[in-house]
């Protein structure tokens, strides 16, 4: 005795992910980066004298681990006292 079997499997199809959005901030205004370093360092300064807000406090952990990693990626990067930087003759 002889038995075919056949089965068919259906699969569902991909589901094409919606293109990411522009950032935004919570006043709905667009998000942008600090373009320099002063821009960074009134960013953070901000963000400091800011982090009792409501909306922060709740991700400060988050937050300061973010700023840790950027700290030691930023040291990293830097030329040690008295050494002339990467790429400089």
């Amino acid at each position: 005795m002889r038995e075919v079997v056949q089965r068919t499997v259906l699969q569902e199809p991909a589901l094409a992910r919606p293109a990411p959005r522009p950032a935004q901030r919570l006043s709905g205004q667009p998000y942008t980066l600090p373009e320099d370093a002063v821009e960074w360092v009134e960013a953070l300064a901000a963000l400091r004298r800011d982090m009792t807000n409501p909306r922060i406090y709740p991700f400060r952990e988050q937050v300061a681990r973010a700023c840790e990693r950027a700290a030691l990626a930023l040291r990293a990067g830097a030329p040690e006292p008295g050494q002339p930087e990467s790429g400089a003759s």
